[in-house]
């Protein structure tokens, strides 16, 4: 009896020792447990079955559940959270209504500005591109929440960028509404607003030298949120960051703000006249247009020449679309959100 006794209990030492060695065991309420040997972005941010996804090579899914790719769209940790990773290079394969790469989700359900809707995300921005020509507004930057219509020119009412540039260690997140424009879209043009640090209209003087380092600006890897929350037309911002001022917007996407020549800023008579981006907006802004949210990595780093469009063309280095020269170089952005919803509009509170 005891013979049988010692060799059980040997071979259940054995069989703990070689489970905690090989398969890195964990003990808990006095039990063992496998780790887990995959994590797909649906466990960390449940709402994927309520997208799609197009990522940086072109490759494109509408089944987001224990799905992921290794390249673009995977899960990482930081040591305390699990994070949902966006990664796309500076030149790959994109949309037939873009020239820029991107891994970003895309919402299935389509919304009018009247019905509403609401998109949050909690992330960091990890990289942009580090090459760039400091001219153009577009450089070394990312967006990483927006609104796109479906109907009509199919315009942007809202981007959230973050933009840093080379050397500095602090960037700037801003919005743009681009205007839905009045008559032909090849005159529309962005309007900009800082959140924390710069605008988009902010750049250098030549190709490598850069404008002063925003005082209040967001590091990479340095966590904020947004809220994006449209309800009966309006739709209202909220932007907050540990150690930064919480910073709300409001803005009628129902009525136009920019109807008629008076009403441009300067910031585009500045910044989109000398490209030929001179429009105004249809009054009623983007009524009755179907929209729908998008949220991840929407690289705006291009190799296309400055010289053909000093605000959208940056100029970067892309090894003629080589994805692993451009992860080798730092020539491509990356995305962490540790927390994201998507639902109707809200009161705002």
């Amino acid at each position: 009896m005891k013979l049988y006794l010692t060799k059980a209990l040997t071979l259940t030492f054995f069989l703990v020792a070689a489970c905690m060695t090989l398969f890195s065991c964990q003990k808990k309420d006095n039990k063992f447990t496998l780790p887990k040997t995959k994590v797909y972005p649906s466990e960390v941010i449940p709402f994927m079955d309520e997208f799609k996804i197009l990522l940086g090579d072109g490759t494109s899914s509408d089944k987001l559940m224990n799905y992921k790719n290794d390249e673009f769209f995977y899960v990482s940790n930081d040591g305390t959270n699990d994070w949902v990773v966006y990664k796309t290079p500076n030149s790959g394969v994109t949309s037939r209504t873009s020239s820029n790469t991107r891994s970003e989700l895309g919402q299935i359900k389509h919304w009018t500005p009247e019905t509403g809707g609401k998109l949050t995300g909690t992330l960091k921005v990890t990289h942009v591109s580090t090459s760039g020509d400091a001219r153009v507004a577009a450089s070394y930057s990312v967006v990483v929440g927006q609104i796109h219509s479906d109907e009509g020119h199919e315009n942007e009412p809202i981007k959230i960028f973050y933009k840093k540039f080379p050397g500095h260690t602090k960037g700037s997140v801003f919005w743009n509404y681009e205007i839905n424009t009045e008559g032909s879209n090849d005159k529309r043009w962005d309007y900009s607003t800082p959140v924390w640090g710069h605008d988009f209209s902010i750049v250098g003087s030549s190709p490598t030298s850069y404008p002063e380092e925003p005082e209040d600006g967001i590091a990479l890897g340095e966590e904020f949120s947004y809220e994006i929350n449209v309800f009966k037309g309006i739709m209202y911002l909220t932007f907050k960051s540990e150690g930064h001022e919480t910073v709300r917007f409001t803005k009628s996407l129902i009525e136009s703000d920019f109807a008629t020549a008076k009403e441009i800023p300067q910031q585009i008579k500045t910044l989109f006249f000398p490209i030929g981006r001179n429009g105004v907006e249809r009054s009623d802004a983007y009524t009755g247009e179907l929209q729908y949210f998008k949220q991840g990595a929407y690289n705006q780093t291009n190799g296309k020449s400055p010289e053909t469009n000093m605000v959208w063309s940056t100029g970067a280095d892309i090894y003629e679309g080589d994805i692993t020269k451009q992860y080798e170089n730092g020539d491509y952005t990356e995305v962490w959100f540790r927390e994201a919803t998507v639902g109707a509009g809200a009161p705002n509170n």
